[in-house]
């Protein structure tokens, strides 16, 4: 694989501190999510259909903060295999598996005002698709130049976006057309 992904020094020095690394998605989350607790006892929210499985709300704030930190840390795991990595291949795998990090923190990012703020729940999902998607393909990127240490963090992440997108795409599907959501909060 030849990769010609460059990415500022800023980027890679993030993620070389374990502290900046899970700070920096820590912080990104809670300012994206920070319109959600009122989203969520909306009139809107309350109205929406969901399918089965979706768990009490409490639940969010609980494993969002801890996928944060984990996923944080799996980059500082991948950046510390990149400053030690040899291989031109195995710089290239790594490098552009940090840019498809930053690539998911953005999406990451954008969902929940997609989603709460917005009620772009169709948008939402076309972004909770490329996230998990992106996220994935990082995952697999980052798994042999880190000896997996980064697939251990980085696993929960991958089944919770699988879960979201699936919560994601049933709260589209059940909702579609219907004009009693469009009430106001």
């Amino acid at each position: 694989m030849s990769s010609n992904i460059y990415l500022p020094q800023i980027l890679l020095n993030i993620p070389r501190n374990p502290v900046t690394a899970v700070g920096l998605p820590l912080v990104l989350g809670i300012v994206s999510g920070s319109g959600t607790a009122s989203a969520v006892r909306g009139q809107w929210y309350r109205n929406l259909w969901v399918p089965p499985g979706r768990p009490p709300r409490q639940v969010f704030p609980i494993v969002w903060p801890l996928l944060y930190l984990s996923m944080g840390y799996a980059s500082h795991v991948a950046v510390k295999a990149l400053d030690s990595a040899l291989s031109p291949a195995t710089r290239s795998s790594l490098t552009l598996g940090l840019a498809l990090y930053y690539t998911q923190l953005s999406l990451n990012f954008t969902w929940s005002p997609l989603f709460f703020n917005a009620k772009q729940v169709g948008l939402a999902l076309i972004d909770s698709t490329l996230l998990a998607g992106t996220t994935f393909y990082m995952t697999k990127l980052f798994h042999e130049p880190t000896g997996s240490k980064s697939t251990i963090f980085l696993l929960p992440y991958c089944a919770w976006l699988t879960f979201a997108t699936y919560l994601n795409g049933g709260i589209w599907w059940l909702n579609r057309g219907r004009r009693d959501l469009s009430k106001e909060d």
